[in-house]
């Protein structure tokens, strides 16, 4: 029994450094900055978004709930892609989807809205590149804290010295 135990608290431990790796350790979103996240993205309902490394899924159930828009999370930590699944049962949405995928392995073309928090080597690199070659034309993408190195942003929210930046870009 007790090499069960073991085998599952590795399983967790590899998928939790494994997400680390791909774009950013788990940093949650600040509650108070989801409302500037959401008036730069202007998400509308029926639109599709996307929160890639959705961590926790605050910033997914906050689209759903908030804007009916069908919101997609992706999440490669098993122990949060859980925490999701469990909070998608409390909400009984329909339009509320987490996904146990590695972001790359996504098609994001119908994606009208796409956002994420990424360490900023991992933005210039593989991201940077999907997000190029699959993003539809008037795709909103949102950057949280980092931009994408050599995009010019729409815009850039920053309103105070201790507020974060939050980047749009218009595709």
């Amino acid at each position: 029994m007790h090499w069960l135990l073991f085998i599952f608290a590795a399983i967790i431990l590899l998928s939790v450094v494994f997400a680390n790796m791909s774009l950013a350790p788990w940093v949650p979103t600040r509650s108070r900055d989801l409302k500037r996240i959401f008036q730069l993205s202007q998400l509308k309902p029926d639109e599709i978004f996307y929160d890639l490394g959705c961590g926790n899924g605050k910033t997914v159930i906050y689209a759903s709930k908030n804007y009916k828009a069908k919101a997609i999370g992706l999440e490669i930590a098993l122990p949060l892609f859980f925490v999701c699944k469990l909070r998608q049962i409390f909400h009984k949405d329909k339009n509320l989807i987490f996904k146990f995928k590695n972001l790359f392995s996504e098609d994001l073309s119908p994606a009208d809205v796409i956002y994420f928090f990424a360490m900023p080597d991992k933005i210039s690199g593989r991201l940077k590149d999907k997000l190029a070659n699959e993003a539809k034309s008037g795709v909103r993408i949102i950057s949280y804290v980092f931009p994408i190195k050599n995009w010019v942003p729409a815009v850039v929210d920053k309103p105070s010295e201790k507020d974060l930046p939050i980047y749009l870009y218009k595709i």
